[in-house]
């Protein structure tokens, strides 16, 4: 329909063509919660400077976070549209965190290259646009049930709002600051008895 605003479902199709891949992003359950609900941001700094990190093998993206328990890991699968890709296949490369000032979208480090920044030999990925990367499943989770209602609810929201931003709510009106609630407070247990305050504030 001309002018109709495009679902989710439809952008995610226009990232099967050219240059688009399936990836996937290690990180914890809080942050796993915010990237569903409000996308990506970039990462201030790191290997390849700053960006999405991702990679197109899973169990790269099992390591992260790299000191967090198993219970607290989440890997989120993605659609990524690459765009112009930068090769990083050496440690101390004159482009390693300048390839986006050069005009290119992506920074990729490819499998068992040899640098000693990845001792793991596993693909690595830096995106610099957030927009270019999109989730569309998890991947693995401790709890992918609840992971997976918030991805639908996600998507079902971006449908019909054309925003991942959260709805308005206006919520109760506050009547007293919070020195002014502390002060009531304080008065109540100084005018009450002991025993009455103790059922009443406990």
């Amino acid at each position: 329909m001309p002018g109709s605003r495009p679902t989710l479902s439809s952008q995610l199709k226009s990232f099967y063509t050219g240059d688009a891949y399936t990836m996937y992003h290690g990180t914890s359950v809080q942050t796993a919660r915010l990237i569903i609900t409000n996308g990506f941001r970039q990462s201030p700094d790191g290997m390849l400077g700053p960006g999405v990190y991702v990679s197109r093998n899973q169990h790269k993206a099992q390591r992260y976070p790299l000191k967090a328990p198993p219970s607290d890991r989440v890997v989120l699968q993605l659609r990524v549209n690459t765009g112009r890709v930068k090769r990083i296949d050496k440690d101390n490369h004159p482009m390693q965190k300048s390839w986006n000032a050069a005009g290119y979208d992506t920074a990729w480090v490819p499998p068992n290259c040899g640098m000693q920044s990845v001792p793991s030999g596993l693909e690595e990925d830096c995106v610099f646009d957030p927009q270019r990367v999109v989730v569309t499943s998890i991947a693995k989770a401790p709890n992918p049930t609840i992971l997976a209602d918030a991805v639908t609810k996600t998507i079902k929201h971006y449908d019909e709002t054309g925003s991942h931003e959260d709805r308005h709510r206006k919520g109760r009106p506050r009547d007293t600051s919070a020195t002014e609630d502390k002060f009531i407070r304080v008065t109540s247990l100084r005018n009450c008895s002991p025993n009455k305050c103790f059922t009443e504030f406990k």
